[in-house]
């Protein structure tokens, strides 16, 4: 399953010839994968308090074309691998059907330490449904 999350493009979002400034892509893919794990019922703040935490270990990113001022975008998100303390988000951002940015995200569940640990198999399981 894939999650979808909608965004417009507003003037903060550019830079000084009016196309998306390229580090925003990765705020927009960040909120596609926070998106989901809030419509998930995924508290992230409770997790904090009881020390743990999703992280972003390593990210790999294309640019593919720009988006300007007032568009409408949809970043694409599912899940390419789940395991024990890791995830790997394929992520896609599109103006309409145009391909703009894609990206393989990989997340790792830590504890307070900064350690990887295996995530609870609630969480694991509602994380299950997008995975590809």
């Amino acid at each position: 399953m894939i999650h979808n999350f909608n965004l417009r493009i507003y003037y903060e979002d550019t830079d000084l010839a009016g196309i998306v400034y390229y580090a925003n892509y990765l705020k927009f893919i960040e909120r596609g994968r926070s998106s989901l794990i809030r419509e998930l019922k995924i508290d992230q703040g409770t997790l904090k308090d009881l020390g743990f935490m999703f992280v972003v270990k390593k990210i790999s990113a294309e640019y593919h074309a720009s988006a300007k001022l007032d568009d409408e975008l949809k970043v694409e998100t599912k899940l390419s691998e789940l395991s024990g303390a890791k995830i790997l988000f394929d992520q896609s951002v599109y103006k309409g059907t145009i391909l703009l940015f894609s990206s393989l995200v990989t997340v790792v569940f830590i504890s307070e330490k900064g350690r990887p640990v295996r995530m609870p198999i609630e969480i694991a399981e509602k994380l299950k449904q997008f995975a590809a």
